[in-house]
Order: C-alpha cells, then sequence, then structure tokens
C-alpha cells in the first residue's frame, strides 16, 4: 500500500513539474523576450494578405521577418497563378523587377572596394559615347552638359538618363548592344540638380560598368560573386525548368481585375534595373548580408564600410524630386523621418519595391529584415505590410 501511495504522489508531483516546465514556453511562444517581436502580432501579416487575395487584389504572396537572423514570420498564402489555382509554396520564385538595383548597387561597390571603379569616376570612363553628353531644356533646344555623369549620379537617380522603362524588344540584345542607343539622346535635366527615378536604363549601364570592369557578363559575376557566396540558389536572370514550375505569374491591376502581365524578356539581356528572378528567402539572405554589415554564415561580401555608405543618404530629401522624410543612398530609399514620410519604418531603415509587387527593408534600429514578394502590386499593399510588420514589435 505504502508503494502504491508512493507511486502516486510521484505521479502527481511529476504531472506538476510537467505543467510548471510547459508555462514558460507558451509565454515564450507568444512574445519573444530575445527578439522583442508578439506571436499574436505578427499574425497581422496573415491577415492583411488573406484579406488583399480575397479582395482579388493580388493572387497571392509569400512574405518574411526576421530579427537578428531568426526568422520569426516565414508564410505563403494564397494560389501560385490564377490558371492553375497551385497554392503558393514558400519556394515560389517572383519576378523582382527593380528589387534588381541594390543587388547592382552592391555589385557596383564590391568593384569600388577592389580599385577597379570609383564612386566619382566618369561614366564615359568606361562608356565613351557618355562623354559629351547633351540636356535637353525644350523639345528643340539642347546645351552641353554642365559636368560629367558619374557612378554615384546612376547610383542615386540624378544622372538625368532616361526615366522611363526602356526593354529591348530583340531576342538577342545585350547590354553591350543596346545601351549604346541611348547615348545619343539627351539628358532629361543637368547631372546632380535634381532626383528622378531612372526606371532601367541608368542601373543598366551599371551592370555594363560591371561587366567592363570585372571582364565578366553580369550574370556570372552575380552568381559568382553574390549568389553562391550567399547561398542565393533560387536567384538569377533565368529560370531553370524546375524553378518555371514554382513561378508565381505576374498580373497588372486593371479597372477590369487582375490581367496576365504579357511580356518576353531577351534571354541574353542580363539587366542591373530589372531582371532577376529570386524566392523571399533568398532575398532576405541578400537584406541579412547587409544587415550583418557584408557577412552572412562566415562568407563576407562587403565591408562593413561599403554597406554603412550604401544606406547612407547621399541625396537628402530637400534635392527637387525626393520625398519629405525620406532620402536616397546608393540603390536603396533611405528613411530620415518616419513621422513627416508618413511611414512606421524605424529612422535609418534602408531598401526598396519592385513595379511587380516586391519589397523588402533592412532596419538596422531594430536588427531587422522584411522582405515581401506579391504577384501584383496591388495599391497601398506594401506600406500596409511595413505597418503590419512593425506594430509586432513590443520592446
Amino acid at each position: 500500500m505504502r508503494h502504491a501511495a508512493l507511486r502516486s504522489m510521484v505521479l502527481a508531483l511529476s504531472f506538476l513539474f510537467v505543467v510548471v516546465l510547459a508555462a514558460p514556453v507558451a509565454t515564450q511562444r507568444t512574445e519573444s523576450a530575445d527578439t522583442g517581436a508578439a506571436h499574436e502580432r505578427l499574425l497581422r501579416i496573415n491577415q492583411l494578405l488573406d484579406d488583399r487575395i480575397g479582395a482579388r487584389e493580388i493572387p497571392g504572396a509569400v512574405s518574411l521577418v526576421a530579427i537578428d537572423g531568426r526568422i520569426l514570420h516565414f508564410e505563403a498564402r494564397g494560389l501560385l497563378d490564377l490558371e492553375s489555382k497551385k497554392p503558393m509554396p514558400k519556394d515560389a520564385l517572383f519576378s523582382l523587377a527593380s528589387l534588381t538595383k541594390p543587388v547592382t548597387a552592391a555589385a557596383v561597390l564590391m568593384l569600388v572596394e577592389e580599385g577597379k571603379v570609383r564612386l566619382t569616376d566618369p561614366v564615359s570612363r568606361f562608356i565613351p559615347e557618355l562623354k559629351d553628353v547633351k540636356v535637353s531644356l525644350t523639345p528643340s533646344q539642347r546645351v552641353p552638359a554642365s559636368r560629367a555623369i558619374t557612378i554615384r549620379d546612376l547610383l542615386t537617380h540624378t544622372s538625368g538618363l532616361v526615366a522611363p522603362a526602356q526593354i529591348p524588344a530583340e531576342p538577342t540584345a545585350t547590354l553591350a548592344t543596346y545601351l549604346s542607343r541611348f547615348a545619343a539622346e539627351p539628358l532629361e535635366f543637368q547631372p546632380g540638380s535634381r532626383w528622378m527615378y531612372s526606371n532601367t536604363v541608368a542601373f543598366d549601364t551599371l551592370a555594363r560598368i560591371v561587366e567592363i570592369a570585372s571582364g565578366t557578363t553580369y550574370d556570372r559575376f552575380l552568381r559568382e560573386r553574390i549568389f553562391e557566396p550567399l547561398g542565393m540558389h533560387d536567384t538569377g536572370h533565368v529560370l531553370g525548368a524546375d524553378q518555371r514550375q514554382r513561378f508565381a505569374r505576374r498580373y497588372d491591376v486593371t479597372p477590369e481585375g487582375l490581367k496576365p502581365f504579357q511580356r518576353v524578356d531577351p534571354p541574353t539581356y542580363f539587366g542591373g534595373g530589372w531582371g532577376l528572378y529570386s524566392t523571399a528567402q533568398d532575398y532576405a539572405r541578400f537584406a541579412q548580408m547587409l544587415l550583418n554589415k557584408g557577412t552572412l554564415d562566415g562568407k563576407r561580401v562587403l565591408s562593413p564600410r561599403a554597406v554603412e555608405l550604401m544606406g547612407s543618404v547621399h541625396i537628402p530629401d530637400t534635392l527637387p524630386g525626393r520625398q519629405a522624410g525620406e532620402g536616397w543612398g546608393l540603390g536603396v530609399r533611405v528613411i530620415t523621418d518616419g513621422a513627416v514620410r508618413n511611414t512606421w519604418l524605424s529612422k535609418g531603415s534602408f531598401g526598396w519595391s519592385g513595379a511587380s509587387g516586391t519589397h523588402f527593408w533592412v532596419d538596422p534600429a531594430e536588427r531587422l529584415v522584411a522582405v515581401f514578394m506579391a504577384s501584383a502590386p496591388a495599391a497601398g499593399l506594401r506600406s500596409d505590410f511595413e505597418t503590419a510588420v512593425m506594430q509586432a514589435l513590443v520592446k
């Protein structure tokens, strides 16, 4: 009898011990003390995306949030495409559009570190056709540029080069054959006098400069110098057979609803302002490298100083063309005053967006990276995603 009573007491104490141990774990899942992010608040990201999918504003999306390199949120919602109605997988590939630009900026900075390029170099050092450019004052009046276009001008959208997107139609077009045609076109303003987003030409020109300075094609430079070291195995300019099965078809938002995006990108044209494909997790590795000041998993891609320069304000919000509260760095926007810019992002956060529905930022103050990839550019969704992420930070 005494043995039976003893066994009962041991079992009761064991049960009580398990309950006591379990209580802190439940608390840790709701709000992580070491990350300062509330679990239940992060779930609002899913609700945001489900609402937009339900309203047929986007077919689907993948979102990822990490603090100190620890992934706290990684979700796929909706459909890979409206035709097949396949569920969106976490490893879906998206057209990055202008999220290609920060990668190009990193490539240029690598060559600056090696002494092959200077930020102050005139672009004509690498592309002589851009030496004696003109500036258009009126459709019929042109004047000489007041100074040479520099590498820094290209990175900061202050060069005056063509603003609207220019996509080659020829299937055999390359950076070397296509960009020369813009040398004969006048600049839209004097270099450095204002900010105007050059959708493709400025950063495609930077990609060509990477080719000239490195002696290799742009896609190979990115693959060998950035993607392979960072373990970004699903990122590149061309999709493989397996990747095409995971490609989230891009859609345009029209008054009649979502319509498939119609364009065939030349397979030999490796754009620097657009053209890359990637997954949310792959691009988060690139963003984490920037947060880590140039390194990831023991592989250094950039020096800390290069990353600091990339995320610094080179173009203040006072320059004509900029928005109040938002400066411009090297290939990225930089938040200088969240209240003035009407964003929940922290001061010093930097990143960019793509017209296809992609978005990312790095927040050094909160040690956070966030990546969002949708297959359609729904109005206001990027800023709503920013709010949903930042409201989850409680410490």
